[in-house]
């Protein structure tokens, strides 16, 4: 097919703007000096961005109800912001609480400066952005004409979004890891669609439906790993960071075309369409199909040890302890919800227990099964099975955890 070679053929570049920031939340509205829908103070750069409303308007369903800024910025300026922002994400140690979690589960080294990765993966990725503080859409300068117009698509995608959902309550961190992956790649997969439609229609001069192409997301991946191979920051990465970073470009793309072979209109992967697991996001049919399976609510209640940090891994970074702690690459099934507790004890030690919930017993079964492996190879660590209110569980135990927490179900499925 014409549009295979096309796909095939688009510059590293275009792959690579999909590692762009998106700080997604509700923007205030503003009113327009010139009373249009684009303001800049670069006369060019308005010009290119308002002839793209009107197309972005038709390819994501959602159209423009508020003015949008529109500015360049340095990358020196862009550190500076980011540096800010990574700093009011994460608060009093949470970083380094992030850190211990996943070094427990040998995803990464111990001794690791998260926060100054993520600035340094933000800093070599970034290459715009839509701020909603201050309601403006921010492109790095010294960009090639094309890159510019890829990321101005892209992020005008999100500027949209934030205009018709509350994108911000979506993706907080309060909804924990897991949804909060599975809605940043449905507004990802969205945005990422778009501009890849745009850009090869733009190259090719014919209409392209990327939703036709079969087997699209095995295509995608190999560009996309060729283009992460050139960024050294991402490519030498821990393989947890790279891949939950990548997660919602790739399979948030494949998401959203999923959703438009099946729904009529090509609907925005939002309300009742929105995923809200990332087995979701992997599994469609469970997010839109006849009987939605959303997962379920863990509480952490009690124990003797100090509980330090709560989250959840789900089916998408459980594939990747599986894979980098045990080399078992194969997909795991039966998958309900899931949530780890990092404590700590008097002495400052610090251990994890991970609950995980099975639809039923034989999935839960294989899953220890296998399981047992990732547990052979960290440090003190044990897989047990056992019922968790009635339904069928797992506990991962690693590290020093004298007087374990106990968790119950809340809620969900």
């Amino acid at each position: 097919m014409h549009e295979l070679r096309s796909l095939a053929a688009l510059p590293e570049r275009w792959w690579a703007l999909l590692w762009v920031i998106v700080v997604p939340s509700v923007a205030c509205s503003q009113e327009s000096p010139t009373g249009g829908l684009v303001v800049s103070s670069d006369a060019a750069l308005q010009e290119t961005a308002d002839g793209l409303l009107q197309d972005i308007s038709e390819r994501s369903g959602f159209s423009f109800n508020r003015p949008v800024r529109v500015e360049w910025r340095s990358e020196e300026e862009l550190v500076r912001y980011l540096t800010f922002k990574l700093d009011e994400e994460f608060q009093d140690g949470e970083v380094e609480r992030i850190r211990d979690s996943y070094a427990l589960l040998g995803l990464v080294p111990e001794t690791l400066d998260l926060g100054a990765l993520f600035l340094a993966l933000y800093t070599e990725q970034v290459a715009g952005f839509y701020d909603p503080d201050s309601v403006a859409l921010y492109v790095r300068s010294g960009q090639d004409e094309e890159t510019v117009e890829s990321v101005l698509v892209h992020e005008l995608v999100h500027a949209a979004q934030d205009q018709s959902v509350d994108l911000d309550a979506l993706t907080e961190r309060a909804r924990g890891n897991d949804r909060q992956i599975a809605a940043r790649a449905a507004a990802e997969g969205h945005a990422t669609l778009v501009m890849l439609e745009y850009a090869l229609e733009k190259q090719q001069g014919a209409e392209v439906d990327l939703v036709a192409i079969p087997d699209f997301i095995d295509l995608m991946g190999p560009s996309l790993a060729a283009a992460a191979s050139s960024s050294p920051v991402l490519s030498t990465a821990p393989g947890i960071v790279r891949e939950s970073l990548i997660f919602p470009y790739v399979q948030g793309t494949e998401y959203v075309r999923t959703l438009w072979q099946q729904r009529p209109g090509r609907p925005p992967p939002f309300g009742e369409l929105l995923p809200h697991s990332t087995e979701q996001v992997l599994e469609p049919e469970r997010a839109f199909g006849p009987e939605p399976d959303a997962p379920v609510d863990i509480e952490i209640t009690g124990g003797g040890a100090a509980v330090i940090y709560t989250n959840s891994l789900g089916l998408a970074e459980i594939g990747i302890l599986f894979e980098e702690v045990a080399g078992d690459g194969r997909p795991i099934a039966g998958w309900e919800g899931d949530q780890f507790a990092l404590v700590e004890g008097g002495d400052g030690s610090r251990g994890l227990v991970w609950w995980s919930v099975w639809e039923d017993e034989a999935a839960r079964d294989g899953f220890v099964s296998r399981g047992r492996a990732v547990a052979a190879a960290l440090t003190d660590a044990t897989l047990e099975p056992l019922m968790l209110d009635g339904r069928p569980a797992a506990v991962l135990t690693v590290g020093a955890v004298p007087d374990p927490p106990a968790a119950r179900i809340v809620g969900g499925a």
